[in-house]
């Protein structure tokens, strides 16, 4: 009659487990070992995804840079026909002159905007946000302090 622990019943298992009971201690363990497979097969799946959709973001990217391209090469094309056009009342030279002169004045522009846009943004420091936390810490400090 020795083999038996002195806490186990008459079947053999421990106090409060019956027949196909296992120990607390097992359970906890098989848990987590599922709980870590669960997530292995969860990251496993996550980095498939997000690989497929680095590979989508890509084309696209290509494709859109194919689609600028073949939109500056129509602008060019544009800007032949606009001096064809006025190649028609005015010498060839003439026209080409004055198409010129309309795309130097239209970059112009767009850059005294530009320059505007960007001097309205400068500093580059998010100004408001520094003065949040500068007024947080003399507030914490300010609180520590009584």
């Amino acid at each position: 009659m020795g083999t038996r622990p002195p806490s186990a019943g008459a079947d053999g298992h421990g106090p409060g487990q019956g027949p196909g009971q296992e120990p607390v201690s097992e359970l906890v363990q098989r848990a987590s070992q599922q709980l870590t497979e669960l997530v292995r097969g969860e990251l496993k799946l996550a980095q498939a995804e997000m690989k497929e959709k680095g590979k989508r973001y890509g084309k696209g990217g290509g494709m859109f840079g194919g689609a600028g391209l073949v939109g500056f090469l129509m602008l060019q094309a544009l800007v032949a026909t606009a001096i064809a056009a006025l190649a028609v009342p005015l010498p060839v030279w003439a026209a080409a002159l004055i198409v010129t002169a309309v795309l130097g004045v239209l970059a112009a522009v767009l850059a005294l905007i530009g320059k505007k846009q960007v001097s309205r943004a400068a500093p580059p420091t998010p100004q408001r946000t520094i003065e949040n936390v500068k007024a947080d810490v003399a507030e914490i400090k300010g609180s520590a302090h009584r």
